[in-house]
């Protein structure tokens, strides 16, 4: 019987089995940032073992909150900041070579196929578009991975979706794992890693594939992965060109990584996207989602372009194109935040800033702040807000906020209009 990509790199990262259905596997990247990290280095330090298994493998950052706005915030960030020069972590990423975690991490090509990844951060299951192993865990898991470089799993279960058919003018990665949500439910994936599949996801780029995975644990996933082609090749090749003839040649031998063609799925979800428009959600569940024309006439108050879903050079750019020579509605706050500063200075390069400052956005600098309430952007009582972030959860992104999440074609219309409007209409 045939082994899918999961079941892979389990096999090749296996440290022990305790127990039946259980595994402990040995990491190749431990990802730590400021909200969560200081819990578990502070209490590392009280046990008297301030160690780290490597740290070359441990990457760290401070995306949350950023700049500090309180003494508190500020005080996680020390921490952060004193534990890496303690420990001689060079990949330490702090304000003003920050960025948001799971854009900044693959854009600095520290994550490669077949590696097995974790972060105290649900949505680490981004880097699965690499054809990657990473999961999000608690505290105790990641002070274990700081310490000793493993992590114990269960045995991996998967979950297929193939995407087929040809992408609607105006339907993107972000309208996809939304309907995709939908189907599953936000129980559907649960213990399961998503395997994205098909010829559509072959045809996407890597910005839109780690979209995809970005929002696997919206369904309840503990991953999502896509399989590592020469699409994955070339975004990795400045990182890998030692390693490699060529992109070709790496392509081919991330083939090993690949599912083979009899592994077994607990389910397989086919999804043609030829008829699909643009989605959004509705409500306080990532799987509350309708055709963005269902929810036409919506009134927000706040639009968001950024975060680790939609805050890429791609994603911008899609905004840009459609918010060129327009201004956003005199009802409407509309907030832009690419995610690291490399793709904050293309966006300059490329006149993008130019084109959102004009038309009256709020341009910051790269943070995670709004998406889950912590600053920059935060909701008040009765706001709604159009959104390009992953969660839509009651109080997400402030007390009483209502958050519709989209596309950030979807959300740069909205932001015109002051209402929910299909994109389409106002595509270049």
């Amino acid at each position: 019987m045939g082994q899918t990509i999961t079941e892979k790199i389990f096999a090749a990262h296996l440290r022990d089995t305790p127990s039946p259905g259980n595994m402990v596997l040995d990491i190749d990247v431990i990802m730590c940032h400021e909200i969560t990290t200081p819990i578990a280095i502070m209490d590392l330090v009280e046990k008297g073992m301030d160690r780290v298994c490597d740290p070359n493998r441990i990457k760290a950052v401070i995306d949350h909150v950023t700049p500090p706005k309180d003494a508190k915030t500020a005080m996680q960030a020390k921490i952060m900041r004193e534990w890496a020069r303690r420990h001689n972590i060079k990949d330490f990423f702090d304000i003003g070579r920050n960025g948001v975690c799971h854009a900044l991490f693959p854009e600095k090509g520290f994550i490669r196929p077949g590696n097995t990844v974790i972060m105290g951060d649900s949505h680490t299951c981004t880097h699965g578009a690499f054809g990657a192993f990473a999961a999000g865990v608690g505290t105790t898991d990641l002070e274990v991975g700081i310490l000793k470089g493993v992590c114990a799993f269960r045995t991996p279960r998967s979950l297929k979706v193939e995407v087929s058919g040809t992408m609607p003018k105006g339907v993107y990665a972000k309208d996809i794992i939304l309907n995709i949500i939908k189907q599953l439910t936000v129980n559907g994936g649960t213990d399961k890693v998503i395997e994205f599949t098909g010829p559509v996801v072959e045809q996407m780029d890597m910005a839109s594939r780690m979209t995809l995975c970005n929002m696997a644990v919206e369904a309840g996933a503990t991953s999502g992965v896509c399989m590592p082609d020469l699409v994955t090749a070339q975004y990795l090749w400045p990182f890998i060109k030692d390693e490699y003839d060529s992109p070709e040649s790496a392509a081919k031998d991330y083939r090993r990584w690949h599912s083979d063609p009899d592994a077994v799925y607990e389910r397989v979800l086919e999804l043609d996207v030829s008829r699909l428009e643009p989605q959004v959600t509705y409500g306080y569940k990532p799987d509350n989602v309708k055709d963005i024309g269902e929810m036409a006439g919506t009134p927000v108050d706040q639009v968001y372009i950024g975060s680790c879903t939609n805050g890429r050079i791609e994603d911008l750019r899609v905004a840009a194109a459609m918010t060129s020579g327009k201004k956003i509605a005199d009802s409407v706050r509309a907030i832009l935040v690419p995610a690291t500063p490399a793709v904050y200075s293309q966006a300059l390069d490329e006149g993008l800033i130019k084109i959102f400052m004009d038309s009256g956005y709020c341009v910051l600098n790269p943070t995670c702040g709004a998406c889950l309430g912590m600053s920059s952007g935060v909701l008040a009582d009765g706001d709604v807000c159009a959104s390009t972030t992953n969660r839509n959860f009651s109080g997400r992104m402030g007390k009483g906020g209502m958050v519709h999440l989209m596309s950030p074609a979807s959300a740069a219309a909205a932001a015109i209009t002051g209402v929910i409007t299909d994109p389409r209409s106002y595509l270049p």
